[in-house]
């Protein structure tokens, strides 16, 4: 049997629409980063001194987009495994081998695009953490969610015993990333504005891609947890039929959003030190960014799933849906535009956080009428084509047949 990709008039809409909405989410956490050495700052645990309005804008960073937006990412992945899979089980003859060679394709995207462009790149870590889905695909839904809240107390409870690491110890630990941190910002900024292309390459190798790969592993408890919720959700036809579910959503909608709440005050209440960890600090911010920020991504994606199901799909939504398809080609191409304007107009750290907001804003709202345009003509986005082409093996359909017809899908 030759395996077809699905046809468009099958998708989830308000899946690809979701998927539009948190890609324009993760556009907003990455771009402080192409911007600055904030993979230094971060790794070494330094602290940003941000003035002004900057100020504000992290703040809002903080308890509204960071850590809140690659869960729903990540929960849509495995969403999509289960979609992929149980739709490829009609088509092929063998659909594991299918979506393995799916994997390792974009495996290797995201290893170039880790390498040859950024650090902050999540596609190689869903790829080999998606690996292990196959463990739970044919699980009860029970036995995945079991599964996926053990995870999370796995992570949350490893990255809360660093609480009881002692003070002096937490001392000796910050002292060292300062004295090591503050020369690798230095040697990070001039790298980034001085050296070559090949310099630099040959210095993101070493100083960023062997550290993140050596890091991958500790992110697979958590990212696997939010894939095994999403395969969940697939699973049980949640969303693929909301009205069934109207009021296990509606839980889920209040619930997450009490929860949500006391977690992002008591962050906010670190941000502004009106609550001090002292040496454990940022131990305490992780663990509250974390924790607040898988409540409000449910928030977020049971609120949105609700909305669209109150109101008319305008042409907004219909922007976020083409968004939500063209995700891959979206997501590089957010890279592409950021990598030019940080070394090829020499804006490495030159930008503001609050200019950067505005850089952000205004190249999403292009991004969604390219998407929406492109898609009139053509049935995937670029990386897309390439993507299905290589895992079905054969050259993909590229242009709409009918793209001269007047349609109410776009």
């Amino acid at each position: 049997m030759q395996p077809s990709p699905l046809a468009n008039n099958q998708r989830i809409t308000t899946i690809d629409m979701l998927r539009g909405f948190a890609l324009f989410g993760i556009f907003l956490v990455n771009m402080p980063s192409f911007f600055s050495p904030a993979f230094q700052y971060d790794y070494y645990s330094l602290p940003i001194a941000y003035e002004g309005v900057d100020q504000w804008v992290r703040l809002f960073f903080d308890l509204f987009v960071q850590a809140r937006f690659y869960p729903i990412f990540s929960f849509l992945f495995g969403f999509g495994f289960f979609i992929f899979l149980s739709r490829a089980e009609l088509k092929s003859d063998h659909p594991r081998k299918l979506f393995v060679r799916r994997l390792t394709i974009l495996l290797v995207i995201g290893l170039l695009h880790l390498v040859f462009l950024w650090y902050g790149d999540i596609l190689h870590t869903y790829a080999l953490t998606g690996f292990l889905l196959f463990l739970f695909y044919s699980r009860k839904p029970r036995t995945i969610l079991i599964w996926a809240f053990a995870l999370l107390v796995l992570f949350y409870g490893l990255t809360a015993a660093q609480l009881l690491v002692p003070d002096t110890l937490m001392k000796q630990v910050q002292y060292m990333n300062e004295t090591v941190g503050n020369k690798k910002v230095e040697e990070s900024i001039t790298t980034y504005t001085e050296a070559g292309f090949g310099e630099l390459i040959a210095y993101r190798f070493s100083e960023e891609v062997l550290p993140i790969l050596q890091l991958t592993i500790f992110s697979v408890p958590l990212i696997l947890a939010l894939f095994l919720f999403g395969l969940y959700v697939a699973k049980r036809g949640i969303i693929a039929d909301p009205a069934k579910h109207i009021r296990l959503i509606k839980k889920v909608w209040i619930t997450s959003g009490v929860f949500a709440v006391p977690f992002t005050l008591w962050l906010g209440a670190v941000q502004l030190n009106v609550v001090d960890y002292g040496y454990k600090e940022d131990t305490a911010e992780f663990l509250l960014q974390q924790i607040s920020g898988l409540f409000l991504a449910a928030f977020y994606i049971s609120s949105f799933v609700l909305f669209v199901q109150k109101v008319p799909i305008t042409k907004g939504l219909r922007a976020l849906d083409a968004a939500g398809r063209m995700a891959l080609t979206n997501y590089l191409l957010q890279t592409f535009f950021a990598v030019i304007l940080a070394l090829g107009f020499d804006l490495f750290n030159r930008i503001s956080l609050s200019i950067g907001l505005l850089i952000c804003l205004a190249f999403f709202s292009l991004q969604l009428i390219f998407s929406l345009y492109w898609l009139k003509y053509f049935q995937y986005g670029p990386f897309e084509w390439v993507w299905r082409s290589l895992t079905y093996r054969q050259k993909q359909p590229f242009w709409r047949t009918d793209r001269f017809e007047k349609t109410g899908d776009m």
